[in-house]
């Protein structure tokens, strides 16, 4: 990409509103020097989602976390305060927590038994009088904090610039779709405990794509269609839409097949559940309103937050967080996030349902990988060939109706491109679009949901 670091080859995404196609570059997807920028550009430089307080519910709760490959403390102090500190002694830098998760008022050092409470406090330096003696030295010995932690909702994120905007102007109006996550229950919600953890073999902007595309939903999942069809399930894009929330967050609205649990009945869940459905929904419209308590109720998202941050809110509730490990290499951790207050039937019920779609071994997740998976290894057919206009993905469906103002849908594409055109912009890259033709003055975007 140049000794330049604002210039670039070849563009990233070519928009073309005369032929109305948008292309994406693939080595956005293999590229080492394009990972690197992101590293540098995104990763460092914008709101990261770390984990939910929830995780962390009493004092003295720790977890240990990497984002942007930086390993870190995500931990609640013995006064109830929620830190995020680099997990690496402010000493010599040794990885100062070398376990996943547990409850400790300190943290000690293994290799020179260097010792800090849990507000990052220096609590102890073994010979410490071989060292000047001052509060000075020992507070600038202290764990070092990220520069910016903020809570939305419960979901905390952190930003390694100091000089970051605040959290809600970053979060725009995904801010609200998490709001409506948390007024699903009047106790509000919590994570179980456990972590899903695994390991996809492609560039994390694929898992993105991949969440804001209804369009793969019927072919891909075709095992699941079939079984909804069966069970008398229409299975449409009708009244399901897609939205560019701004700053790179995506929507997808979906209706198509109800069945969420607590919200909407289906006869698979069962009669006890149906009555419990009935006397929540009727809470719920009395709380929040007949209007919001539809949008809350009534609908399926799937919200995705710049850059990190994937919220299934559909039979179950999942939280998934990307952790670009290589170009072609993601992690990704799962949480389940429930009622505080739930019956252990409706609990055991939402668990079967979740299970058997969006877990790990569901029937969706195991196809989702495999096609993105299966992407990865596709873009190299076109690498390096001497023919660089083929070297493109496509992602033009819907621009038609897009250039007449009209809504996007869940199938098209439109979720995506706002994703790519911030993207774009976010890895710092002057010239990294290329726009032909009489680009719309505005794209339709969020709706009111208040």
């Amino acid at each position: 990409m140049g000794s330049n670091p604002r210039t670039a080859p070849a563009p990233m995404i070519v928009e073309d509103w005369d032929q109305l196609t948008f292309r994406v570059n693939r080595e956005a997807y293999r590229s080492a020097e394009v990972f690197a920028r992101e590293r540098g550009w995104v990763w460092m430089h914008t709101w990261l989602y770390l984990g939910h307080e929830t995780e962390i519910p009493n004092p003295n709760d720790f977890k240990a976390r990497t984002l942007g490959g930086r390993p870190l403390i995500f931990c609640r102090d013995t006064a109830g305060e929620v830190h995020a500190f680099l997990n690496s002694c402010p000493h010599r830098g040794t990885v100062l927590c070398r376990e996943n998760e547990g409850s400790t008022r300190l943290f000690q050092c293994f290799y020179h038994a260097w010792t800090f409470r849990n507000n990052g406090e220096v609590a102890a330096i073994p010979d410490a009088g071989a060292y000047e003696s001052t509060d000075e030295f020992r507070a600038s010995m202290g764990l070092r904090s990220v520069p910016r932690l903020e809570i939305h909702e419960g979901f905390v994120f952190i930003s390694f610039d100091p000089d970051v905007p605040p959290l809600l102007e970053h979060l725009g109006d995904a801010a609200d779709y998490m709001s409506m996550i948390e007024q699903q229950h009047v106790g509000g919600m919590t994570t179980l405990p456990g972590t899903q953890l695994y390991g996809v073999r492609g560039n994390w902007k694929l898992a993105v794509e991949n969440a804001m595309d209804g369009y793969h939903f019927a072919p891909t999942h075709n095992t699941f269609v079939g079984y909804l069809r069966e069970s008398g399930y229409a299975v449409t894009d009708d009244n399901q839409y897609a939205y560019n929330l701004g700053n790179g967050h995506g929507l997808l609205v979906l209706t198509g097949h109800g069945g969420r649990i607590s919200m909407i009945w289906e006869p698979r869940f069962g009669e006890d559940e149906r009555i419990r459905t009935d006397a929540h929904r009727a809470e719920m419209t009395q709380r929040l309103g007949e209007q919001r308590a539809h949008h809350v109720a009534d609908e399926s998202h799937i919200l995705f937050v710049f850059p990190n941050l994937l919220l299934f809110d559909i039979e179950g509730l999942s939280i998934r967080q990307l952790e670009p490990v290589a170009p072609d290499q993601t992690d990704v951790r799962a949480w389940q996030l429930v009622p505080r207050n739930e019956d252990p039937e409706t609990r055991a019920l939402r668990m079967k349902t979740v299970v058997s779609f969006v877990g790990p071994g569901g029937l969706a997740t195991p196809d989702d990988i495999e096609a993105y998976e299966a992407v990865q290894r596709g873009i190299q057919a076109t690498a390096g060939s001497g023919l660089p206009e083929l070297d493109f993905s496509d992602m033009s469906r819907g621009m038609a109706d897009e250039v007449k103002g009209v809504q996007g849908r869940s199938i098209d594409e439109g979720a995506m491109r706002g994703f790519w055109r911030h993207w774009v912009d976010a890895i710092g890259l002057d010239d990294g679009i290329e726009v032909n033709g009489e680009r719309p003055a505005s794209f339709l975007s969020g709706r009111d949901v208040r």
